[in-house]
């Protein structure tokens, strides 16, 4: 038996950063996202945001590509929620997403980071948020 753990930190946004995910509609979206993924097999571990975006911490299954989870749980959440009439214009999550690994050491100061994303953000955009993470993880010399 192999034993795999791979803790992934992924932050996508709405289209446009449209700020969608207003606090009376976060929950029931957020719900709908850890449902479903359980259903599908994908362990989310903790799930938050913002208006204009989400955090979540996921458990890697070994035989699943991030890209894969991650195009499972956008695509079926924003048919859900446009089917459901959750918004008022037509949803949809930006094309790009954020994902690092975690070490297992720093999955509770992840988990306290992704709790805390309201408080957070009356301090911090969005935009300033992403560039700090592009940065801080080195996507700004990939991205050239």
């Amino acid at each position: 038996m192999s034993y795999v753990k791979n803790w992934i930190h992924c932050v996508w946004g709405t289209k446009n950063r449209i700020p969608f995910l207003g606090k009376e509609i976060r929950k029931t979206i957020h719900d709908h996202i850890k449902t479903n993924a359980k259903e599908k097999g994908v362990y989310i571990d903790i799930l938050d945001g913002y208006s204009d975006h989400i955090h979540c911490l996921i458990l890697l299954s070994p035989d699943r590509s991030l890209s894969k989870v991650i195009q499972l749980i956008k695509g079926e959440s924003s048919f859900w929620i446009n089917k459901n009439k959750l918004t008022k214009l037509r949803f949809g999550w930006a094309v790009e997403y954020f994902a690092v690994s975690v070490s297992e050491s720093d999955v509770p100061k992840v988990r306290a980071y992704i709790r805390n994303q309201e408080t957070h953000h009356k301090k911090k955009s969005w935009d300033e948020e992403y560039n700090e993470l592009i940065t801080i993880y080195g996507f700004d010399i990939i991205k050239g």
